[in-house]
């Protein structure tokens, strides 16, 4: 079955590129479209009866609120519970996104069209209607579930370079499916939560206040409504693995940090899909950003900056908001906007809480595509020469970094377009000089190498699975990139059916599919996706550029962002 599903991927690189373009149109539908059923599907929460919808034995409760409004006062503070529900309601579209910040992508001119294509269409240039209202969760349960059926659950966290992204996107309805032909069904749970500086403000005001990493305060608090009410759709809240893609993922191992390590009883296993503990400082390293959000607008003679944040009207707050560096600037994946220590969700770096162990000891499976960097080498096409690439690492990536660590760096990725990526290419992909070089080192420092660095520090305290994608490596200058891998999971590929079985039983293996040895240091295996009609499941070894990312991590490390 994997092997006819593989074949139609691999007709042609254009069938690849338009099912994986096919996934975001699909999404980009409004909301889910379902039948008209004879009879809609309700559950009771509280005092109020929610009515879903019905289709092909899946029920579906979309855009469930789960805190209250962020907005007005709550604006930049923790998410409140909501109350309990005690008026009927309608549950049949989600809700909108939360405030997104546009991608301003780089000049595209020379590129072949379906790079072009795939740029235009991926994760970060799908922008959706947005509200400050907008923390919202839907349910996708088997029709047949009810109150007793203590299904396992899936918590879906989206990503978007936590500047952009919504539940819109993703259509977990086949998931849930797919679960029930395997016979082991599973629901379906998405949430939305505040990105760009809604999400992630970050500066001395925000420290003091208590009140960063927004974002992953409103998943938590998703998590505890879970955990409240996902009895009534038939879950079982002992039963939810928390599972996300990109800064999803990283949200997600992040998660596997909070409270020293402590889940709380929210989550008792974790599927991240390129994201990991992130080379991230102190919250205060984002104060040049929040000082030029109160500059612009207005907010600058108040004694309480971060108060009067809170009263500048909604579009003029988005605007100013919409002018920082976003995901295709310059910098790149030196986010203005993403999670950060502020002594409160993170009691240190993410790296830092790693090695103290300071971890969930949880399952765990965690992987990344082989080509995470090229997408956003894609902006730096004007660095060509050594001194320039010696120029932007130091004032744009790690601005921190001392010369010698510079010299290292630069020594462990040389210019050599053999080694760099999409990798595997030889002397093609050459966009620019250094073009494969700079992908190279932004792939691995802030994909693969924190990866590894996860593994290795809970290898032998815990279960652990990691997997490589290689699919779609014939695309021009963009190879296996960053966030190909959806297409494996929500285009119906082995990687659901790895997911299904993971949620259900804590370990992702199964008849019908390649058996997924266990990961340890000791023998670091990797089930990797490549494009063979005859093999395209392998099992390779998590041992490539070892040094490499050795001397990376050191250096991120000792100079987080």
């Amino acid at each position: 079955m994997h092997s006819q599903n593989t074949s139609r991927e691999l007709d042609s690189l254009p069938s690849f590129l338009a099912m994986y373009l096919g996934l975001w149109t699909v999404a980009l539908q409004a909301a889910v479209v379902f039948a008209s059923p004879l009879t809609d599907p309700t559950v009771q929460l509280d005092s109020a009866t929610v009515t879903g919808t019905l289709s092909k034995g899946v029920s579906s409760f979309l855009g469930i609120p789960f805190a209250k409004p962020p907005t007005g006062d709550r604006r930049f503070r923790l998410p409140e519970p909501i109350d309990p529900y005690s008026t009927s309601f309608s549950a049949t579209s989600m809700g909108p996104a939360c405030p997104q910040q546009p991608a301003k992508l780089p000049i595209l001119t020379g590129l072949p069209a379906e790079v072009a294509n795939a740029v235009e269409g991926s994760i970060f240039q799908v922008l959706f209607p947005d509200d400050e209202d907008c923390l919202t969760i839907n349910i996708i349960k088997p029709a047949d579930a009810t109150p007793t059926s203590e299904l396992p659950v899936v918590a879906w966290i989206f990503g978007g370079g936590f500047e952009v992204g919504s539940t819109q996107m993703y259509d977990g309805k086949g998931i849930v499916e797919r679960s029930i032909s395997l016979g082991q069904p599973v629901i379906y749970v998405s949430m939305n939560y505040r990105v760009t500086a809604f999400g992630f403000l970050a500066s001395k005001e925000v420290k003091e206040a208590g009140v960063g990493n927004l974002g992953l305060q409103d998943q938590r608090e998703a998590l505890r409504w879970i955990q409240k009410y996902i009895g009534a759709f038939g879950g079982d809240p002992t039963k939810v693995t928390i599972w996300g893609e990109s800064s999803g993922a990283i949200s997600v191992s992040l998660q596997m940090l909070a409270d020293g390590g402590d889940t709380k009883g929210l989550f008792r296993a974790a599927f991240m899909q390129s994201g990991s503990p992130i080379p991230v400082g102190d919250i205060t390293n984002g104060q040049k950003y929040y000082d030029a959000l109160v500059q612009e607008t207005g907010c600058a003679g108040s004694s309480d900056t971060l108060s009067c944040l809170r009263t500048v009207p909604f579009a003029t707050l988005k605007a100013a908001i919409n002018e920082s560096p976003g995901i295709f600037a310059y910098q790149s994946l030196n986010l203005a906007w993403l999670p950060r220590t502020d002594g409160v969700f993170l009691s240190d770096t993410p790296q830092k809480l790693v090695q103290q162990g300071k971890v969930a000891k949880i399952p765990i499976v965690s992987g990344d595509c082989d080509d995470e960097g090229t997408l956003f080498s894609l902006s730096t096409l004007n660095v060509t020469t050594e001194s320039q690439i010696r120029t932007y690492v130091k004032t744009e990536f790690l601005p921190t970094i001392s010369d010698a660590d510079l010299d290292t760096l630069l020594k462990a990725y040389p210019e050599d377009p053999l080694q760099g990526s999409p990798y595997d290419t030889g002397i093609f992909n050459i966009l620019s000089f250094q073009f494969k070089r700079v992908a190279s080192v932004l792939g691995d420092a802030v994909f693969q190498a924190p990866r590894r660095f996860l593994l290795s520090n809970l290898s032998g305290k815990q279960k652990i699975w990691s997997f490589l994608s290689k699919r779609g490596k014939s695309l021009p200058f963009l190879g296996a990139f960053h966030a190909t891998d959806l297409l494996n999971v929500y285009g119906g590929g082995e990687l659901a059916d790895y997911l299904i079985r993971f949620a259900t039983n804590l370990d992702p293996n199964g008849s019908g599919s390649t058996s997924w040895p266990e990961y340890t240091t000791a023998s670091p295996t990797l089930l990797t996706f490549v494009d063979s009609i005859f093999f395209p499941v392998q099992i390779t070894h998590d041992t490539y550029r070892k040094d490499a990312m050795d001397a990376l991590t050191k250096i991120t490390l000792e100079n987080p962002v």
